[in-house]
């Protein structure tokens, strides 16, 4: 028996069985020409709660945890940063036996030319030889030093270049004036007073902005979606769920901005732009880079990063952002120490316990005379960003110096104590443009113009001083 037409997808039968003619199945209605079939009128079951399927997405945070932020009114940020106290030159040639350009290819500054009647310390790294020297006579023009040394005739087993010499007093004789040469000794107009010289620094802000647009009509078409999102909101939303995300993208962004940032360089083209210094480009710039740390290497490796922070400031407390591996390398060459205190390390942050330290999740060790505190950086492991980056030239971890320094402020014309890395935001009485937001457009209650669409519109302007990066690490892959 069959009826002409048919109706839907259901045939009768002469008996009560489920037959594939007359059993109602759901999937019927996903068969290709079979848009007619009953079961249509039977919805799914929906879900109204959001999956957080990537649990928390927002980068943002490390800056605020390192630092801190601060207004400023100007186009540009500048600071000074103290030069180093003793004297000392690194690559040096040797024209004579008896001379030593302090400064080859180049005309010497008068302010740093060693004095006539200083003593120094000559180093050949090639040769590994080592004298000591009277200086005799000092160029102010060329920086060429005429030396006698104390314990051999003249300089001639010293490789010809690559010197490393420094100051390490004076001698005078008796009555001497104190600006006399050798050739004589109570008299000579050639002293030269070492100036205080200072290192200047600086930084512009960049102008970020985003926007969200919903039209009229679809805010008119209410969906709603059970959310929760990271910034503590929960419930129900609708278009505003896509504008809460715009605004975490947005807040995101003026932290990956200043660690990220790049000055405009010569050989650029962009006319539109000056950039900004980030913290990666300040640390590759001015800073150290490790290239290469892994458990393998073990304490030497990390002994090498040590030795040279005790060539810069040596500051005792240090604090390490890294990715996942370079954290777990971390953990790995400290398990590897047996009584935990071997090779001058102990676990005085765990109150010296090795099983309280040795859990394979480390929050902090001590080696000499320095402490670290290491945690994960979620930047350098979300997919979205460098964490999807691992081999040549990767960014692994970052180590940056705890506490504040004293730098020069030139619109305080004071110093002052900062911190070694935080933000400057333009601001004044009139505006403030830490975090600006605002409504444009003739819907969802704002009156602003003729647009059919509300248009959500985020601003900042801001950028980030690194001072005394020569203290801070970047740790890059290989």
């Amino acid at each position: 028996m069959s009826l002409t037409p048919q109706f839907g997808a259901i045939v009768p039968s002469q008996k009560q069985e489920l037959l594939n003619s007359n059993y109602l199945k759901f999937n019927d209605g996903a068969a290709a020409g079979d848009t007619d079939t009953f079961a249509q009128q039977y919805l799914p079951e929906i879900y109204e709660q959001e999956v957080e399927r990537y649990g928390n997405r927002t980068l943002s945070g490390f800056l605020r945890m390192v630092g801190a932020e601060m207004p400023m009114t100007s186009d540009q940020v500048i600071w000074s940063e103290q030069n180093r106290l003793h004297i000392s030159y690194d690559g040096c040639s040797l024209p004579t036996n008896l001379t030593i350009n302090i400064n080859p290819g180049a005309a010497a500054d008068v302010f740093n030319v060693v004095s006539p009647r200083a003593t120094i310390v000559v180093l050949d790294p090639v040769t590994g030889l080592e004298e000591k020297c009277l200086v005799t006579d000092s160029n102010t023009t060329t920086g060429v030093l005429t030396v006698q040394p104390y314990t051999v005739a003249n300089l001639g087993a010293f490789t010809a270049a690559g010197l490393k010499v420094f100051v390490y007093g004076s001698e005078y004789q008796k009555g001497g004036k104190i600006d006399a040469g050798v050739a004589g000794a109570n008299s000579g107009t050639n002293y030269v007073s070492v100036d205080p010289q200072f290192t200047q620094f600086s930084n512009s802000p960049i102008i970020i902005k985003s926007q969200y647009v919903v039209s009229g009509s679809d805010m008119a078409q209410i969906g709603w979606v059970e959310v929760a999102t990271e910034d503590g909101a929960s419930g129900y939303l609708w278009y505003l769920k896509a504008e809460s995300e715009t605004r975490l993208r947005f807040e995101d962004y003026l932290e990956m901005a200043m660690i990220e940032g790049e000055k405009v360089g010569a050989a650029s083209a962009i006319t539109t732009g000056k950039g900004t210094e980030g913290l990666f480009a300040a640390i590759e710039g001015r800073g150290n880079v490790n290239v290469g740390f892994t458990a393998a290497a073990g304490l030497d490796a990390f002994d090498d990063i040590l030795k040279n922070l005790d060539t810069q400031g040596a500051i005792e407390e240090n604090m390490l952002f890294l990715q996942r591996q370079t954290a777990l390398d971390f953990d790995d060459m400290l398990a590897s120490i047996s009584g935990g205190t071997a090779g001058g390390t102990a676990f005085g942050l765990f109150e010296n316990s090795e099983e309280m330290a040795l859990n394979l999740g480390f929050s902090g060790f001590r080696r000499g005379s320095y402490d670290f505190y290491k945690t994960d950086w979620k930047y350098l492991n979300d997919a979205s960003t460098r964490g999807a980056i691992d081999g040549i030239n990767s960014i692994e971890g970052v180590l940056i110096p705890a506490g504040t320094s004293t730098v020069y402020d030139q619109v305080l014309g004071t110093n002052i104590r900062r911190p070694f890395l935080h933000v400057r935001y333009r601001a004044s009485q009139a505006d403030d443009r830490r975090m600006k937001s605002w409504l444009t457009g003739s819907a969802g209650g704002a009156f602003t113009s003729t647009l059919d669409a509300m248009e959500v519109n985020f601003l900042s302007e801001r950028c980030l001083v690194t001072q005394a990066a020569n203290n801070f690490v970047l740790f890059k892959g290989i």
